[in-house]
């Protein structure tokens, strides 16, 4: 799967806009499409004004996602599948932490870098067993949160979505 179709999933979890007060309980603030106005304040390296976020586009924020999640969580090196799997929990919850469940789910060291021995791990792993202990991973790390009372029912539906995708995937 391209980054291109991999973005795409992920916008249809991300929603569109959500402004300045953001959302009850959700520390993100204004929001595009899952891009805070801090993450592409420091993106542009400038000062977004008012109302500028509600004017952005997926062309816009395309780059965005592609060098900040798909490149730094070495998708492009990933099973198709398990690509979209891992860009998409970079995007919700963070590259490390996305890079550190999927180790925890290879019985590799969770430290957050894709480097030779997790590589190998993926490589000798059965792809569809991954999937699923890698989602088994998320829903335990959500669990975990302390606002999971507020968002874990659409995470965990996320979880189940993004598994069902990968699955079919195969």
């Amino acid at each position: 799967m391209s980054f291109e179709k991999s973005l795409e999933l992920v916008l249809k979890h991300e929603g569109g806009y959500t402004g300045p007060q953001g959302l009850k309980g959700d520390a993100g603030g204004e929001t595009m499409m899952g891009v805070t106005k801090a993450a592409w304040s420091t993106w542009l390296r400038r000062h977004i004004d008012d109302g500028e976020m509600a004017k952005l586009t997926v062309a816009d924020i395309t780059p965005f996602y592609k060098a900040l999640y798909w490149d730094k969580s070495y998708c492009n090196q990933l099973p198709t599948a398990l690509a979209y799997m891992v860009f998409d929990a970079s995007v919700n919850m963070g590259v490390g932490q996305s890079i550190r469940l999927l180790q925890k789910s290879l019985s590799c060291v969770p430290d957050g870098v894709v480097g030779s021995n997790t590589m190998k791990a993926i490589n000798d792993a059965d792809v569809k067993t991954l999937i699923d202990k890698f989602s088994a991973q998320k829903e335990q790390f959500y669990r975990s949160l302390g606002n999971f009372n507020l968002f874990g029912k659409g995470w965990l539906r996320r979880v189940a979505e993004v598994q069902q995708a990968a699955l079919s995937m195969l």
